[in-house]
């Protein structure tokens, strides 16, 4: 990167910061679309800020006067609620189609320390659809009878006669798992075709700070038979057919909290769909509709099972079925480092019950302990790079600058001669990227560290606002992380100290300063735990450069250059490196000479 190229990038920078800033919208440019939204909205009748109004091509209805008494009482009625409750969840059923109608994971407060709801109203449906005499009928429409008897609760609508429609709910103390059973008799003289279908809409309530980071990590997952979980788009509204086998499970999953139904027959194939919310409060409208076969049989019933609680990654794989993997690790090799070597660490350091602040740094310096030889690898080899920068320079001098091939086989001809690999700092470095990298996936989805508090950072799973500006501000957001700021300070520094010792000049000394700055903008919104986690990083990195150039001699590194040098040919030891060197170099002088002749 020349310097030309350099200075057109940093102005690129600057234009597009300048664009966002001076040509937002203006205030009354926001409530014109606001309202052509609305508009639209109302002619649409398909809405996201109202997902409970969105209505399928083939809407189930009943209509008494087709039936002709078939659920006569079942029509009409007042809609009542039953509880279920344990010491792990409160969940209310409604009278009117039999469902769940919200459901509290006791134990857990919002970010603002209300109970976590999941979801709760009217808008939420849970229900059959059902092929009745060549009309399509949805349970959510039926008032069923509810009948208690302990932790199980029954739900029953008679159609006529014998042939009834029955919802079995059990809730066992100490648990988050809602059994459910779905009980037809006698409905094979009624319903028409192989199959049924489940229908399952809710909206997921918000609860967490930032509504952004909560809809970032929130989407509905779902898990073929013999597949790995898979999940519809975290950004924007989509809906995916389900048809490539067998499903096993699905879910509606926020950020730290999931409601996942689990048949015990998979279902036959299905869709999933997903809505954004802009509605205050709300997270995503989600709906799942699931096909289930029917048999024709006198009395069939689909035993199923709901979880419903949070997303620690333990209490996940304790379900079974694999749902713990839609807790986002991050992607190849990155999720195999975090499942298999930093949670696992993790875990045992939170055994002893310290503080997570004390945990996060016991981590940090586990990581850095382990990546101790590496780290010296990487420093011994920048210092070599920069002890012999006095030659290259004089080899620059000598070759100009105009003739950039032979600058770099004469650079390479040193290299070869006193034993020194010029990539030989950097390979140290991509293989710590990795873990690197884990971390930012590892600390944005880990529940443990939901609600815990350290220092000035009452929550280590979101931000930290030390600085609230009160406006968004384009890069920056509406406030200022300060272990945001403090992480990329000690990147800064860090930066600063490593051009010392590589000894880098021109642009590629200040490049380096550049990423700090991007980063500030990323993370800024990102959880005050993983900005914690790289400021330590650094600190430590600091410390470990110091203890080694304490233990690395320069004139004894340039003694060892020097003899490399002096010794012959045939003396030395070839590395892969230098046997790759003396091929690549062979090969440049066989293209000079067919280039000369």
């Amino acid at each position: 990167m020349d310097r030309n190229t350099f200075t057109g990038l940093f102005l690129i920078m600057i234009v597009l910061a300048g664009s966002f800033y001076f040509f937002k919208p203006s205030e009354v440019d926001i409530k014109k679309e606001k309202e052509r939204l609305t508009a639209d909205s109302v002619k649409s009748a398909v809405t996201i800020n109202a997902p409970n109004t969105v209505v399928p091509v083939a809407t189930p209805t009943l209509d008494s006067a087709t039936l002709k008494g078939p659920f006569g009482n079942n029509l009409a009625g007042k809609e009542a609620v039953s509880i279920l409750e344990n010491e792990s969840l409160k969940i209310n059923f409604s009278n009117k189609g039999g469902k769940i109608l919200s459901v509290q994971v006791k134990g857990q407060k919002t970010y603002e320390g209300k109970p976590v709801i999941l979801f709760d109203g009217s808008q939420n449906k849970f229900g059959l659809n059902l092929n009745i005499g060549g009309k399509m009928v949805s349970t959510n429409e039926l008032f069923f009878v509810a009948t208690k008897t302990g932790t199980a609760l029954s739900m029953k609508a008679n159609y006529q006669g014998d042939k009834f429609i029955e919802f079995n709910y059990d809730l066992k103390p100490n648990s988050n798992n809602l059994a459910m059973k779905i009980n037809l008799n006698g409905m094979n003289q009624v319903i028409q075709g192989n199959s049924i279908s489940l229908n399952w809409e809710t909206i997921l309530l918000e609860q967490e700070k930032s509504v952004s980071n909560e809809q970032r990590y929130s989407a509905p997952y779902y898990k073929y038979i013999d597949h790995d979980p898979n999940h519809l788009n975290v950004a924007k509204d989509e809906k995916e057919e389900l048809k490539e086998g067998k499903i096993e499970w699905f879910s509606f999953k926020q950020h730290f909290f999931s409601a996942v139904l689990i048949p015990k027959s998979p279902f036959e194939k299905g869709d999933l769909e997903v809505k954004v919310s802009t509605k205050p409060g709300e997270i995503k409208w989600y709906a799942a509709n699931m096909q289930l076969q029917f048999n024709q049989l006198a009395s069939q019933t689909y035993p199923m099972n709901f979880y419903f609680g949070t997303n620690k990654f333990s209490t996940l794989k304790a379900q079974g079925h694999e749902i713990e993997k839609q807790v986002d690790m991050g992607y190849w090799p990155l999720k195999y480092i975090n499942r298999f070597v930093v949670l696992p660490v993790f875990n045992w350091l939170e055994s002893f019950g310290w503080n997570y602040g004390l945990i996060i740094l016991l981590l940090t310096v586990a990581l850095k302990l382990a990546m101790s030889p590496l780290t010296y690898k990487s420093y011994l080899s920048m210092a070599k790079m920069r002890i012999l920068k006095p030659e290259m320079d004089v080899i620059k001098a000598k070759v100009g600058d105009d003739n950039p091939t032979l600058l770099q086989q004469e650079y390479l001809k040193l290299y070869k001669q006193v034993g020194v690999n010029p990539i030989g700092g950097c390979l140290p470095m991509l293989l710590q990227l990795p873990f690197v990298m884990a971390f930012f996936f590892f600390f944005p989805n880990l529940f443990e560290l939901r609600g815990q508090s350290f220092l000035w950072m009452k929550d280590l799973s979101t931000y930290d606002d030390f600085i609230k500006f009160g406006v968004a501000i384009p890069f920056i957001g509406n406030h200022l992380s300060l272990m945001c700021i403090l992480m990329t300070i000690s990147t800064l520094i860090y930066t600063y100290f490593n051009n010392q010792i590589s000894g880098a000049t021109g642009q590629m000394k200040y490049i380096g300063y550049i990423m700090p700055i991007v980063f500030l903008g990323v993370l800024n919104s990102y959880p005050a735990g993983l900005n914690y986690y790289y400021f330590l990083a650094n600190m430590l990195t600091f410390a470990q450069q110091f203890l080694i150039k304490s233990m690395v001699d320069d004139d004894k590194i340039h003694k060892t250059l020097q003899d490399n040098k002096a010794k012959p040919a045939d003396q030395k030891k070839k590395s892969k490196f230098q046997a790759r060197l003396d091929g690549y170099m062979r090969q440049q002088n066989q293209l000079k000479q067919k280039k000369d002749s």
